[in-house]
Order: C-alpha cells, then sequence, then structure tokens
C-alpha cells in the first residue's frame, strides 16, 4: 500500500546518478518592483468632533425623539422639554407689551395736542411783546402772557419724557418677550452636527437644568481622525515632504486598509518618547473605522523604483554576513547579498530589499536550506509558490 506520504504535492527527492540523494528544497523567484518607502505605527481613532448635547433651559423632558446608538443629522429632534410654563410666560408678556404700545400711543397724542396749545401761546405771547412795547397793552397782560407760554412749554416736555418713558417700556416688554420666545425654540433640543448619538443618559419624565447634565454625546464619524506617533528622527523629512503635497495614510484592521492624508503635525516632540504625534484624515463614508480603538498605521513617505526583492525569510546569516542560496541548473550555489532594509506589504510575508548579490528573476532558495551544501544537487518541491511570491 502507499504510505500517507506519497498523497501530499511533494516531489520526492531522486537519487543522484553518483550515488548522492538530491536535497527537495522549496524556491522562489527574485523580482524587481517600486517599492514604497514607508513608517509603520499603531494609531488611535478619534471622532473629529465631538459635542455634549445639554439643555439651554430648565424644565421635564417630554420624549426622547431618537434610538441609542442612532445615526443623527444636524438639525434633527433628539429632545422634547415641556412647553406650558413658558408660553404662559409668553402670553402674559404678550399682553404686557400690547398694554404698553397703547399708552405709548396715548402719550404721542397728548404730545400733538400740547405740541399745538404751545404754538398757540408762543404766537400770543409774541404778540403780546411787540403790543406791550407799543402801550396798545399793559405790561401785566404781557407778563399774563409770556407765563403762558411758559407753562405750554413745560407741559410739552413733560409729555415728551412721557413719551419717553413708554417707547422704553415697550422696548423692555419686546426684549422679555423675545427672551422668552427664544426658551420656547430651545424646548426642542436639536443635533449641532451630524453623527452617531450614544446612551441617553436623562430619560423622558426627568427634569433636567440649563446647562447641566450632559442628555447625550454626540460623535462624527465621517471624516474622521487617526492620531498616531512617528520618530523624531523622521520628522524633518516628513514636514519636508508633506511641504510638497499631502502624504498618503493608510489604516486599518487586518488586511483590510482605508486610505487617507495627512492633515495635522504636532508642535511639540514628546521628550519622554522621542516621538512626536500626528494625524490623518479618512474620509470614512463606510464607518469602518470607530472612535476608541487602535488600527495599525502605514505613512507613505515615497517610492524607491526597480528594487530587487525575495522573501525575507529566504535570507540566511553567515560568519560573513548576509546570503542566499540560489538553484541554478539543479545544483544549489551560495550568493552573499547586501540587505538595504524590510519591507512589510499590506499583504503577504515580509521582504528583503536586497541592494547586490542576486537579480530579478534568479531563484532563491527560500526553504531546505538547512541541508544544503555548495554544490549540492537539488530538486524542487512542487508548490504553487515555486515560481514567485505574494507582492
Amino acid at each position: 500500500m502507499c504510505l500517507p506520504l506519497t498523497s501530499c504535492s511533494r516531489v520526492m527527492a531522486k537519487a543522484d546518478p553518483t550515488g548522492a540523494e538530491a536535497v527537495p528544497v522549496r524556491v522562489v523567484r527574485a523580482v524587481a518592483q517600486d517599492v514604497p518607502v514607508e513608517i509603520l505605527a499603531v494609531g488611535n481613532v478619534e471622532a473629529m468632533d465631538s459635542v455634549e448635547v445639554k439643555s439651554r433651559i430648565a424644565g421635564q423632558i417630554n420624549r426622547v425623539a431618537f434610538e441609542e446608538g442612532q445615526s443623527v443629522t444636524r438639525g434633527q429632534l433628539l429632545f422634547s422639554i415641556d412647553r406650558d410654563a413658558l408660553e404662559r410666560q409668553s402670553a402674559e408678556q404678550q399682553a404686557e407689551l400690547e398694554r404698553d404700545a397703547a399708552v405709548e400711543q396715548q402719550a404721542r397724542a397728548v404730545v400733538a395736542r400740547d405740541s399745538a396749545s404751545q404754538k398757540q401761546s408762543q404766537s400770543e405771547a409774541d404778540v403780546a411783546t411787540k403790543l406791550g412795547a407799543l402801550g396798545v397793552i399793559s405790561q401785566q397782560r404781557v407778563n399774563q402772557l409770556a407765563t403762558s407760554r411758559d407753562t405750554s412749554q413745560a407741559a410739552l416736555l413733560a409729555d415728551q419724557a412721557a413719551v419717553e418713558a413708554a417707547v422704553g417700556a415697550t422696548k423692555a416688554d419686546r426684549a422679555r418677550l423675545a427672551q422668552t420666545q427664544l426658551q420656547l425654540n430651545f424646548t426642542d433640543v436639536v443635533a449641532p452636527i451630524s453623527g452617531r448619538a450614544g446612551a441617553v443618559t436623562v430619560k423622558a419624565g426627568n427634569m433636567v437644568r440649563d446647562n447641566d447634565t450632559t442628555l447625550v454625546t454626540l460623535l462624527q464619524l465621517a471624516p474622521i481622525y487617526v492620531t498616531f506617533g512617528i520618530p523624531e528622527q523622521s520628522l524633518a523629512e516628513v514636514q519636508r515632504l508633506n511641504a510638497n503635497g499631502q502624504l498618503t495614510v493608510d489604516a486599518g484592521t487586518g488586511d483590510s486598509l482605508l486610505q487617507g492624508h495627512l492633515a495635522f503635525i504636532d508642535n511639540t516632540v514628546d521628550a519622554t518618547t522621542g516621538s512626536i504625534r500626528l494625524k490623518a484624515n479618512f474620509p470614512n463614508a463606510d464607518k469602518t473605522l470607530w472612535p476608541g480603538e487602535f488600527v495599525n498605521v502605514r505613512l507613505r513617505l515615497r517610492t524607491e523604483a526597480n528594487k530587487t526583492l525575495v522573501p525575507e525569510f529566504a535570507i540566511q546569516d553567515g560568519l560573513n554576513g548576509k546570503y542566499v542560496w540560489l538553484a541554478r541548473s539543479g545544483v544549489a550555489t551560495v550568493a552573499p547579498v547586501t540587505v538595504q532594509r524590510t519591507y512589510k506589504p499590506q499583504n503577504g510575508p515580509e521582504q528583503a530589499i536586497v541592494a547586490s548579490g542576486i537579480n530579478p528573476g534568479d531563484m532563491v532558495v527560500s526553504e531546505g536550506q538547512l541541508r544544503l551544501t555548495n554544490g549540492a544537487r537539488i530538486s524542487l518541491l512542487d508548490t504553487p509558490h515555486a515560481a514567485t511570491f505574494a507582492q
């Protein structure tokens, strides 16, 4: 019967004609591609806008007009507060306004009457003064008409003061009425921003005071911020590149990353951590990012063109430095390499960027290196990754 091993997708090592058995290995092909220069970090999602909704008047809550956790739009009704007391107060103030407006009209009518009387008294006093100078009438009569003129003038001034007082009373009534009507508008507590509602802290039937208890907290989810830190050594390059155009930032959990743009660089380096805080702006239209969660962040600085890549696990460490095993014509060959840096793509294993030692297209051994010696014969294990690797 067949052994279970034969059911696997492995190609068993074949015997070498000289008697040495070929070493089974897996290989990947070195590739050339453009590689981004990125800073990896862990970020925290923050709502771009957060509002604690409070009542601007005191009263009893009649109705809660939304559900906890509901998405609300700006201007949407959230709470309704009892209006009865304010409506009665408004009616009283309206009546006072009408009464004082009538008093003002009456005072204006008295001013008009006394103004005509004063003009008549002034005219008579002027004529009497001329006739008295000619000796036609006595000085006593002239004095009587002058006194009558002065009395009319004083009465007119008193009437005008009464009008001004009535006008002031009317203005005060209008101001009080406007304030009450404004408070009536505040009985409908509406959403100041569009966002997602949290838990309702005060239910219908409870009393609230003005600007006291938070009724509900609203968080804006779209757009949204992701805050993260970078080493202070990278600050100068980030500032220089961002001045030429907003840098791209990817953020998310797992393999699902959203794309945003750098929006803010803090003005102080944290002396305890040696890092500086940055913020990126994300549209977050589908609400993937959630306030308070931690996400993986990639700040993309630039792209290096035509770099040679192999999986990082294919790189070996030796006494003389790093090296790889190359598969050439069925034989293993050692190739010293210089690794510039490593790069972790969004999907797939971490890659090593090789500056020298191999070329794109070379077949690099990725599994089975421990059994190899220079010049050893090899056989390739059957694997879908024998010719390439995830990019």
